[in-house]
Formats: C-alpha cells, sequence, structure tokens
C-alpha cells in the first residue's frame, strides 16, 4: 500500500504561485518554470496573491518586492497569519540592487530566499524544484501517516473484536457447562429412573410366561410376549440415545488411527455374531486407510455402518461389502458400499436423523438412531456424510474427518 500511495504522490502536481504586478514579470517566470510541469498559478497583486492562498496551498510562493499599493513584504506577512501558509516557502524577487535592508526585512517576514532581476533561468529552476520535492515528501508523510492511523484504528477495532468474541465464547463455553450438567442429570434419570419400570415390565411379563403360560390360551400369550418385546424395544432405544448423548459430550483424543484394521475387527465380530453358518457375506477393505481422529468414535463409526451394510445384505446370497478411499476434489473421501436392499435417494436427507428409518421395521430390524450417531461424531471431527443408494442395487456412505480444518488453513494461508 506504501508503494502505491508513493507512485500516486509522485504522479500529482503540486501547486506554484507565482506573484508580479506586471505582467511581463509573470510571463517570464512562467516561460522559466513551464518546464518544471506543475500548476503554475498567476497573482497580479498583493490581493490577489492572498485571495489563491485561501483557496489553496501551495509548494512555494515567488513573491515580487515591489507592487503598489500592497508590496511583498506585507503580502508575505499576511500570508504568514493564516495557520495553513505559515511555513510556506516564499521567494522573493526584486529587480533592486542596494537591498541589504530589504533582505533583512524580507527574511524578517519568513522568506526562504532571495532572488535579483534579471532572473537567473537554472538557479530559480533548481531552487524551485528542490520545493516541488520537499511538497511531494511532505504529501507522502501526511498520506502514510493517514494509513498508519488508518491501520491502527482497524488494529484497535479487531482487538476489541476480538476481546469480545473471546467474552461471548467463555459466556457459551459457561452456556455449555450448564446444558452438560443437565444433560448429565436427564441421562442419568433416563438410564435409572426409565429403566426401572421397564424391567419391572420385562419382568412380570417372563413371570407370567413362565408361570401361568398354562392358564393363558395362545392369544393371552402373543399378548404377552408382544408386551416383553415392546419393552425390550424401549429398553433398546434408550441405550441408543444414551449413547447420541455421550457422543455429544464425550471428550475427543486424536491420534493415527487405522481404519483398515478397525474395519476388518468389525468385519470379524460381524461374523461371529451372524445368525446361522450359511450367512455369508466378502467384506473387502483397502489396505492402508490412515485417519487422524478418536479411534474409539471412528471404531464406533465403522461399527454402525458396516453393522447396517450386513444387515440390509442380509437377502442377498452372495452380499458383497466393501470399505475404501477415494479423493473428490482434492479431499479424501472413505466409503462404505454394499450390494444390499438400497434406497430411495428421494428421501436421503433423513438418513442422518435420529428415529428416522426408510425400511419398515419388519423388513429389517433397528431403531433409526445409529446414522445419527454416526453423523454426529463425524461432525465432531470435522467432517460429514453423506449417501448415495439405489432400491434393490445397494448403497454407499462417504464419509470425511478434519474437512472444516483443511478449508480454514487453506483460507488463512491464502
Amino acid at each position: 500500500m506504501d508503494e502505491i500511495v508513493e507512485g500516486q504522490e509522485h504522479a500529482e502536481k503540486v501547486d506554484i504561485l507565482l506573484v508580479d504586478d506586471q505582467p511581463e514579470g509573470l510571463l517570464t517566470l512562467e516561460a522559466i518554470l513551464g518546464g518544471l510541469e506543475q500548476n503554475l498559478v498567476k497573482a497580479n497583486s498583493g490581493r490577489e496573491a492572498l485571495r489563491q492562498v485561501l483557496a489553496r496551498d501551495f509548494a512555494v510562493i515567488l513573491l515580487d518586492v515591489q507592487m503598489p499599493q500592497m508590496d511583498g513584504y506585507e503580502t508575505a506577512a499576511l500570508i504568514r497569519e493564516r495557520p495553513a501558509s505559515r511555513h510556506t516557502p516564499l521567494i522573493f524577487l526584486t529587480a533592486s540592487h542596494t537591498a541589504d535592508v530589504q533582505m533583512i526585512r524580507g527574511y524578517g517576514v519568513g522568506a526562504v530566499d532571495y532572488l535579483f532581476k534579471p532572473l537567473d533561468a537554472d538557479i530559480l529552476r533548481s531552487k524551485v524544484a528542490v520545493f516541488i520535492e520537499l511538497a511531494k515528501k511532505s504529501a507522502l508523510i501526511r498520506k502514510q501517516t493517514a494509513v498508519i492511523i488508518e491501520r491502527e484504528a482497524e488494529a484497535r477495532q479487531l482487538a476489541e473484536a476480538r476481546a469480545q468474541l473471546l467474552a461471548d465464547l467463555e459466556h457459551r463455553n459457561l452456556e455449555m457447562a450448564a446444558v452438560n450438567k443437565e444433560l448429565e442429570a436427564f441421562s442419568y434419570s433416563v438410564s435409572h429412573d426409565l429403566r426401572a419400570p421397564l424391567r419391572c415390565i420385562g419382568g412380570f411379563c417372563a413371570a407370567l410366561l413362565e408361570d401361568y403360560a398354562a392358564a393363558l390360551d395362545e392369544t393371552g400369550r402373543q399378548y404377552l410376549q408382544h408386551v416383553r418385546e415392546g419393552a425390550q424395544h424401549m429398553g433398546e432405544l434408550i441405550d441408543g440415545l444414551l449413547r447420541l448423548a455421550r457422543v455429544t459430550r464425550s471428550e475427543l483424543h486424536r491420534e493415527a488411527v487405522n481404519l483398515s484394521q478397525l474395519a476388518r475387527d468389525v468385519g470379524a465380530r460381524l461374523q461371529n455374531l451372524s445368525s446361522g453358518p450359511a450367512r455369508e457375506v466378502e467384506l473387502r477393505v483397502e489396505d492402508g486407510l490412515m485417519a487422524a481422529g478418536d479411534p474409539r468414535l471412528l471404531e464406533n463409526v465403522l461399527e454402525n455402518l458396516l453393522s447396517n451394510a450386513w444387515k440390509f445384505t442380509s437377502k442377498r446370497s452372495e452380499a458383497r461389502i466393501e470399505v475404501g478411499k477415494s479423493l473428490q476434489d482434492g479431499v479424501p473421501v472413505f466409503f462404505v458400499r454394499d450390494n444390499g436392499a438400497g434406497f430411495d435417494m428421494t428421501y436421503a436427507n433423513k438418513l442422518f436423523s435420529a428415529f428416522q428409518r426408510l425400511h419398515a421395521a419388519t423388513e429389517f430390524e433397528g431403531h433409526g438412531i445409529g446414522l445419527a450417531t454416526v453423523s454426529r461424531i463425524l461432525n465432531r471431527h470435522g467432517g460429514r456424510i453423506w449417501a448415495e443408494g439405489q432400491i434393490g442395487v445397494g448403497a454407499t456412505f462417504y464419509f470425511t474427518l478434519g474437512e472444516r480444518e483443511r478449508e480454514r488453513a487453506t483460507e488463512s494461508s491464502s
């Protein structure tokens, strides 16, 4: 910015005031100084010179001494009374060579030089050129000073804004701490106060079925079994909500995580838990899938995504699940792909909301909490998740990690 100011300053012209009551005197000055390519302002009397001084600032004033009505000394004294022109350079011009007393008088009213007519053109030009350069330098300093003052004001505003942001952040942190305490209290209440009646319902249903089954007909036993299963389902929903709450509150511990190994471990557990020996799933996991994040939470991500893929390929005779990575716009994107039931893309935006399901519970069991948990975990890691699917063909879930941190780093470096 300083270079721009300096370039503009040297491109600008300065004003030079020429004062002489003789037209030929003004023409001579104009001819000598015209080559300097500055703004030459002419005045043919002391009064006219004062009017010009009131109208603008001059780099230098060339003032003839001998003028009628108001001579050069009187004009100079009045120029010096004006604060804005108090330090404007004055060069007196005179045709008198008996000027010792006049020179003393001239210097007394603030003259910087005293030249005799006929004027030496080279000397006059060189002296005026010095004051032109001084005027330009002074203007440059004033502009740079204004820039510095403006930047200091901006810096103060930024500091004040930062202080306000920090204060707001501290206030919000206090609010979040209070909310977390309320959530902990709520979780405790859910964990204890709601589980107790559910256990009671489930226990009495089991007791009735075991001890009084003979007293009930088939319809009664079915009703009791439905009540028991409903209580169990409610308990599973409560467990899912508690896991969702813990994901939001738990502290992140970032480290290098081998997603390939995590995926294989999860796949092995799913295979062991799979019902029936005929259930075979081809699990392909790309080697070297590394990420930075909380290993416990990222294992939760893969467990939910792979469990979904495992579940929705259950009706396939040749089930395939693939875990890998690709690059999209230079960003590493991980994916879990299956050839299962798929889904209608019209409802893709509902996938990651709690309790939202795209398949009937009679077709595929579940609570609609797993993908909401995955979304929150990835959001806490600065990433995101989205899905693509086709009914009867399969689904692919894509996710990123640390995407927001990379965007902020790119913005700050640019």
